[in-house]
């Protein structure tokens, strides 16, 4: 069996392939910088649906937010070579799936916009390594976590509209107190933060959303994708719930930028576990 991952901070989706049988499922994120390999196990043995072929797996690619060095590739490796014991165990960063899953062998810049963000060069064959990806405290600009905190802010500092405070209030218990328990106190305050930018989609079409989404679209542009010099000549492909709901916006705030927007996919799974049983040898007989 041949198992593949692809993991941001707040879920992992994962397929695994066998002659008679594919399986999809997903878990809670597993990004290294908030989990270790005991967690790693903890998170896969409270799963039914891959448990009973911990020992069937013989390879695992997984795909990883947070896995972008020897360090943090280890602990997740740690974790899921416990789990399956019998496995060989291959990590990569997640800018790496989602440049197999959007741009396949093509040129192209390889963009996530999910709970956090990224950015990387892929030539066809490789993902070159940048100097983006810094966080929720430092970077993730035009993810779920940096419009969390705009929309989060904004009505903490009553700043947001009168009737979107309102609508807010009532879907969200929040103040101050609360605020800084969940971010300083408890973990995953990415995830936690994140949270908060789908209230943006119920209020998608309100002039002061759609200056948000401008924003944070715009931010992403100036600090990420302007940093390559032949921005203007490549395709930006996307994967990640915030690229995915919010698209139009996106697409208009680029095409303002004469920036050309490629493939926009939700998850980036399906197209990862395809590339990879391809470069296997495998191909998938459709019924």
């Amino acid at each position: 069996m041949i198992l593949v991952a692809d993991s941001g901070s707040s879920k992992t989706d994962w397929m695994a392939y066998s002659p008679n049988q594919i399986l999809s499922f997903s878990t809670q994120g597993i990004n290294p910088y908030f989990v270790n390999a005991h967690d790693v196990v903890k998170i896969l043995s409270k799963n039914k649906e891959i448990a009973p072929y911990a020992t069937a797996v013989k390879e695992v690619y997984f795909f990883g937010s947070g896995c972008s060095s020897p360090d943090k590739h280890e602990i997740i490796s740690n974790g899921l070579s416990a789990f399956f014991t019998k496995a060989f165990i291959s990590v990569d960063h997640d800018l790496i799936g989602s440049a197999y899953a959007t741009c396949g062998d093509k040129k192209g810049l390889a963009c996530i916009l999910g709970t956090g963000s990224n950015i990387s060069y892929y030539d066809g064959k490789s993902v070159h390594d940048g100097k983006h990806g810094l966080g929720y405290v430092l970077g993730d600009e035009g993810s779920g976590t940096y419009f969390g905190k705009k929309i989060l802010l904004s009505f903490l500092y009553q700043t947001m509209p009168a009737d979107l405070c309102e609508a807010f209030a009532k879907a969200y218990e929040v103040n101050k107190d609360i605020v800084i328990e969940n971010i300083y106190q408890k973990p995953l305050p990415n995830s936690y933060l994140a949270g908060f930018s789908r209230f943006m989609k119920a209020h998608q079409s309100h002039p002061f959303i759609q200056q948000v989404l401008h924003d944070g679209f715009q931010e992403f542009i100036d600090t990420n994708v302007k940093d390559y010099k032949s921005y203007r000549s490549l395709d930006c492909n996307f994967v990640g719930s915030i690229a995915y709901y919010y698209q139009d916006e996106l697409r208009a705030t680029f095409a303002a930028n004469h920036i050309k927007v490629g493939k926009i996919l939700q998850k980036p799974i399906e197209g990862i576990f395809d590339y990879i049983l391809k470069r296997e040898g495998i191909t998938l007989q459709m019924s």
